[in-house]
């Protein structure tokens, strides 16, 4: 293509919505309409045969019932809360597109535990060791090690989650967009119970929660961080289905690397 970067590198940063996967407490269902089937759904309106189609077969595709919320996907701060910063919380669709294509920045926090807290002074440290200050509208991509559990059971109950006052520091150093590669932003919710029963304030969902508070988006399920050969000098695209309304869009987020 004239013009274009012929040495950029597109990795893809999701992972795969699929049909009952073992990952999601409330799985999306494909009925998948093959292209027999596609022949008969089309011509039938028309009283036109299977068999008339070339070769007798039409078009296909697939119908799935699921949330928002199953696989890769953005939330917007009307997941997080009927208000944001005292105005009404904005849906995905509302979400500006400029948040959504912005200078990537890795974080490495692998060396957490399962299910830990990911504080303040985790995110300062794994800044240091890379030698990075977060600016106004960079992508932060936080690298638990979770989606090396995808497509089992325990993905749902391994991930760190992050702190409100770690959500709300990065909010205030300008970003906008922040995603995990761990089912939940939060810890999982086992986790959250526990200290919730024990009497710890602010234990159910702070991560989400802190969004009442200061307005920002944050991305679930991401996959193959450890593909990206930087820790930051790259590009992240991550635009979400535009879905009327909605808490979430399902997304492909992709990082864009020269070299």
């Amino acid at each position: 293509m004239k013009n274009f970067p012929e040495n950029l590198r597109f990795i893809d940063l999701s992972a795969p919505l699929e049909h009952m996967s073992a990952s999601e407490p409330f799985p999306p269902k494909f009925n998948y309409l093959d292209h027999r089937a596609g022949a008969e759904i089309l011509g039938a309106p028309g009283g036109v045969s299977a068999d008339e189609f070339p070769d007798g077969i039409g078009l296909a595709w697939e119908e799935i019932c699921g949330i928002t919320h199953a696989g890769t996907h953005l939330d917007a701060p009307l997941h997080f809360g009927p208000t944001s910063e005292g105005k009404p919380s904005r849906s995905i669709d509302q979400i500006p597109l400029k948040w959504c294509f912005g200078d990537g920045v890795v974080l490495n926090l692998t060396h957490l535990k399962p299910a830990a807290e990911i504080t303040i002074d985790d995110l300062k440290q794994a800044l240091a060791k890379i030698d990075y200050t977060l600016k106004p509208f960079d992508i932060v991509l936080l690298n638990t090690g979770a989606s090396r559990k995808l497509g089992s059971a325990d993905y749902l109950t391994i991930h760190p989650g992050v702190t409100r006052e770690a959500t709300l520091w990065m909010i205030e150093q300008g970003i906008k967009i922040v995603g995990t590669d761990g089912y939940g932003f939060d810890r999982p919710f086992i986790n959250m119970l526990q200290d919730h029963k024990q009497g710890k304030p602010n234990s159910l969902w702070p991560g989400h929660f802190a969004g009442r508070e200061k307005e920002y988006c944050h991305i679930e399920k991401l996959a193959n961080l450890d593909a990206i050969p930087v820790p930051h000098g790259f590009k992240v695209a991550v635009f979400p289905v535009n879905v009327k309304g909605g808490t979430a869009g399902w997304c492909r987020p992709v990082a864009i690397v020269a070299g």
